[in-house]
């Protein structure tokens, strides 16, 4: 059963990567359930969006991608537990070293993303 919960969600994860990376709004919504807000600091700056605001950004500005960016985002490491899961990314991109830490719930027996908490590390 895990095994099958793990590939599922590293699906997710490489659907969440490349919505970021190459600015795909419509495959990065996916990834989460529509409740979800997203909590971070940039650079010690307080960051709190709705996903249809977080949407909206990505939208709006150049993706990695388009401004030639090296494709480095990477998995640290996924830990499941029955239906749900959490998931430490590292998200290198736009001149930032983000990492993302992102809860999941199997919703409908899918996976979906429900949170995500963010910071930059210089």
């Amino acid at each position: 059963m895990y095994i099958d919960d793990i590939k599922e969600i590293e699906r997710l994860i490489k659907d969440y990567f490349e919505g970021i990376y190459y600015g795909d709004s419509n495959k990065l919504q996916k990834c989460f359930h529509e409740n979800v807000y997203i909590y971070g600091d940039i650079k010690g700056v307080e960051y709190l969006k709705s996903i249809s605001d977080y949407i909206d950004g990505v939208n709006n500005r150049k993706s990695p991608e388009e401004l030639h960016e090296e494709f480095a985002m990477k998995v640290i490491g996924i830990d499941v537990l029955e239906k749900i899961a959490m998931a430490k990314l590292h998200v290198p991109m736009l001149g930032y070293n983000y990492y993302d830490y992102i809860s999941l719930s199997k919703i409908d027996d899918q996976w979906k993303m429900v949170n995500k908490v963010f910071t930059h590390v210089d």
